[in-house]
């Protein structure tokens, strides 16, 4: 173990661990004994010795951000994984429902970013046969079966970034009672599509009564389930969305990040608009919101290991230390300053040793998002993130004050977390063991999941005589009694192992 990792656990035992470095967490940083009288080459001496030691300690996280399972290898299969699963999802639906609806995996579980059961897994539920398209679109492009509605973005009442949907021209074949039941007549003898009724038409149409599905209250435009009392999801039902001018003027800017290549994939994947209105809005029962979700998971996926891992932090940050109750503040919010530090800054400034100080720039960010209540979205920047996000004064004073402590306590914020801690008090040997079982685990789950769908789209019953399942099964089987061996537990019933791996994947 190097002298940093063994520093780092020592101080994680204290009760008042003594800081690392100077309050001032940045390359510039203070002299540590600046009440010593020095010369100009003494100081100069002092500020490298403490830079270098900021940059070991910086790629000693990197290290145990991989040995957690945030590494590039890790979260380059997850993002396969996903995208594996969902096309044989989609494949299913195909022969089912003849290609109603596409399924998409996004959010964390789309970016690789997140254990099997550490997050809930967002899903979209895209409605295939509508379109909802800006003005001056050739509606003689677009085939006769698509239901067409016209994006009203122009109207002084809609807030940047959401629109009001306007019918230009049903389907030859209407296919979907719940778009049906949700349009309106707005009074000038137009037809609005109501993202209030369209959201309750939905909800009330994918309820069911399956013993192992418990059904939550509905968060936004999410509507979140629990399966097996384990496995959260949040599906949002969301339709297609074609806005050229939008993503051009996107596409246009000045970059640092990502490649022209992304850039131009991202304008490839379009959009999508979700039933949800902006909040301060006496019509958001209209609005809906312009999202990029694919374009976003693209974009997070280009980042490197080193922002990658920054995002991570800042979401363990907010979970562990400034807890929003109410989602005031959003990892929405941290991934958007994660996306403008790659803009304006040059690639190459972005590397292990450099981890800690583009956390520290995170923070700050973060902190002057909730200070002025005002965060520019990526993708929109007219439309300020943090605009009625509900908080309230006492938290914004608080959760600045909260960051301000964190930004003078330099490195030390990062024993405050949980898992980053447990990490580093661990010993390196029975860490890497334990990191790679789990790290096995998770790969098998995935894999589990996978073979269920194929069986599924096969129309074959699913039981344990799959030979594959039943591989998958042993193994899970044999890795858990070896987790509980080391662990000097007891195991007696197959169920203790199920806890052992549950707890394992969160």
């Amino acid at each position: 173990m190097s002298g940093y990792n063994l520093q780092l656990r020592r101080d994680v035992r204290k009760i008042h661990p003594p800081r690392m470095l100077p309050s001032k967490f940045t390359y510039k940083i203070a002299n540590v004994n600046a009440h010593v009288p020095m010369n100009g080459k003494q100081a100069q001496s002092e500020q490298k010795i403490d830079k270098n030691h900021l940059e070991i300690m910086s790629m000693e996280i990197c290290t145990i951000m991989t040995r957690l399972g945030y590494g590039e290898m890790m979260r380059r299969w997850r993002v396969e994984k996903y995208r594996e699963y969902d096309r044989l999802m989609n494949a299913r639906s195909l022969n089912k429902q003849g290609n109603a609806v596409t399924y998409i995996t996004a959010g964390s579980k789309a970016e690789g970013l997140t254990c099997y059961l550490e997050s809930d897994w967002d899903i979209l539920f895209v409605l295939t046969d509508v379109l909802c398209v800006e003005a001056d679109i050739n509606l003689l492009t677009i085939s006769d079966d698509i239901d067409v509605f016209r994006m009203d973005t122009m109207d002084t009442r809609v807030y940047s970034g959401h629109c009001r949907l306007l019918q230009e021209r049903p389907a030859a074949h209407a296919r979907y009672d719940i778009i049906t039941k949700a349009l309106c007549d707005n009074g000038y003898g137009g037809v609005l599509l109501s993202s209030s009724l369209l959201l309750d038409e939905y909800a009330e149409s994918t309820l069911t009564h399956d013993a192992n599905l418990e059904h939550h209250e509905r968060a936004g435009p999410s509507m979140p389930d629990t399966y097996g009392g384990i496995l959260h999801t949040d599906r949002v039902i969301a339709l297609r969305c074609y806005c050229p001018s939008i993503l051009q003027r996107w596409a246009d800017r000045r970059r640092n990040w990502p490649l022209p290549t992304i850039v131009q994939k991202v304008v490839s994947l379009g959009a999508f608009v979700t039933p949800v209105g902006f909040k301060g809005s006496d019509y958001k029962h209209m609005e809906w919101r312009i999202c990029f979700n694919t374009g976003e998971t693209e974009l997070v996926n280009n980042l490197n290991d080193t922002q990658a891992k920054v995002y991570v932090i800042l979401k363990m940050i907010l979970r562990d230390i400034i807890k929003p109750n109410n989602k005031e503040i959003t990892s929405y919010v941290l991934k958007n300053i994660i996306f403008w530090q790659a803009e304006n800054t040059p690639q190459t400034e972005f590397h292990s040793r450099s981890l800690l100080y583009w956390l520290h720039n995170g923070l700050k960010e973060l902190r002057t998002a909730i200070e002025k209540k005002r965060l520019c979205y990526y993708m929109i920047p007219e439309r300020n993130l943090m605009e009625a996000c509900g908080m309230h004064d006492y938290q914004q004073h608080k959760w600045v004050a909260d960051i301000t402590d964190m930004l003078e306590e330099g490195p030390n914020v990062i024993l405050r977390l949980e898992k980053i801690r447990k990490a580093i008090v661990a010993s390196p040997e029975p860490m890497m063991w334990f990191s790679k079982k789990r790290m096995e685990l998770e790969m098998l789950e995935l894999e589990r999941s996978i073979r269920c769908v194929e069986i599924g789209e096969k129309n074959v019953e699913l039981d344990d005589s799959d030979s594959i399942l039943e591989k998958i099964s042993s193994r899970q089987c044999d890795l858990l009694i070896q987790v509980a061996q080391r662990m000097f537990l007891n195991v007696s019933s197959a169920n203790q192992l199920i806890d052992i791996q549950n707890r394992m994947l969160m």
